[in-house]
């Protein structure tokens, strides 16, 4: 099934925050969040066992617990296996950045096989306080978390959990699997392969304004041709877009920086809000199913839909393509 016919809307919330990224975020706040998020309309959430080693999805369980299953999807990752053993945080997290340094002290194992598959699933299924998961992604079998390794990975989990995945969707236990990635190449492998048949992607930071290149090379046709969907996550670049200091969960570069600056001044001239400058760009793509930007404050969520619903000029769209700041072959809103 086509993800545009699983998701209940093309706005969705972004869990990762909601497991201590960066900041320890009192349980009052996060559990806000979603009441937010859910009081303004939204109905697709995204989490991961990988968010705080649990937190996120034990708090959006605990947020949604008394809401109406039927009228809301979820999709979370396997790949990370949180375990009752507990460890330094500070030696786990997000690679050596430690972006998640300040989530829950238990050990969390990778793990892409069949069986570790099953249990993840059955780990986010108590976290979060559901009897289903209408969508599950396999998080992160890329170089940026792997490597030179990441290859092998890969091949662990065609092996493992791609096949566990495709059993589970075709017995109706799922709606749609597929992968969660930083990163275009490991979607570019799965697309060449014969055997399995996932449902679409999650992309997080490879298709926004600031870096968006590479996708549209071959992944964003190879998925519209294909008929299958892909979620975007990070639509405003780790922050970087919207005035923040990182891109890529790290500082951004001055030539990051400088970029934001120029679409900033154009944005600037237009009326435009850099929020709605993203996401009505990752939107234009007729690839695109939904996009999950991720809130930590309840006052996000109402920034978020008031940039989903702003009006923004064709002429806006326009200035950039011919500034050179985005792709030439790029769709862009009602400007083509």
């Amino acid at each position: 099934m086509a993800l545009k016919d699983i998701l209940p809307s093309r706005l969705g919330f972004g869990a990762a925050p909601l497991g201590n990224m960066f900041r320890a975020i009192p349980e009052e706040e996060a559990l806000a969040t979603v009441e937010a998020a859910w009081k303004d309309g939204i109905r697709y959430f995204d989490n991961a066992p990988f968010y705080g080693a649990g937190l996120a999805e034990i708090r959006m369980g605990e947020a949604l617990a008394l809401k109406p299953r039927g009228e809301y999807v979820i999709s979370t990752k396997i790949g990370r296996l949180v375990l009752d053993e507990i460890e330094d945080v500070s030696e786990s997290g997000f690679g050596e950045n430690g972006v998640f340094k300040y989530g829950r002290s238990n050990k969390v194992v990778n793990d892409y096989s069949a069986d570790a598959t099953l249990r993840s699933i059955e780990g986010s299924l108590e976290r979060l306080k559901t009897d289903h998961i209408e969508i599950v992604w396999v998080h992160d079998i890329a170089q940026d978390f792997y490597g030179d390794e990441w290859l092998s990975v890969f091949e662990s989990a065609r092996t493992g959990a791609f096949r566990a995945l495709d059993r589970l969707r075709d017995e109706g236990a799922i709606r749609a699997w597929g992968l969660g990635v930083n990163r275009v190449e490991p979607i570019e492998l799965l697309l060449d392969l014969k055997e399995p048949r996932p449902d679409g992607f999650l992309l997080a930071g490879r298709y926004s304004l600031l870096d968006h290149d590479r996708a549209l090379q071959r992944v964003m046709p190879a998925v519209a041709e294909r008929g299958l969907g892909i979620v975007v996550g990070g639509p405003y670049s780790s922050g970087a877009l919207v005035g923040g200091p990182n891109f890529e969960y790290a500082p951004a570069t001055p030539q990051i920086l400088d970029k934001v600056a120029r679409i900033k001044a154009i944005a600037g001239r237009y009326g435009v809000s850099m929020k709605a400058a993203g996401l009505h760009f990752a939107l234009a793509n007729p690839a695109v199913a939904g996009v999950i930007p991720g809130a930590s404050r309840p006052e996000r969520i109402s920034e978020d839909r008031a940039a989903f619903e702003e009006q923004v000029p064709a002429d806006f769209w326009r200035e950039l393509r011919q500034a050179g700041l985005i792709n030439p072959v790029a769709p862009i809103p009602d400007a083509d």
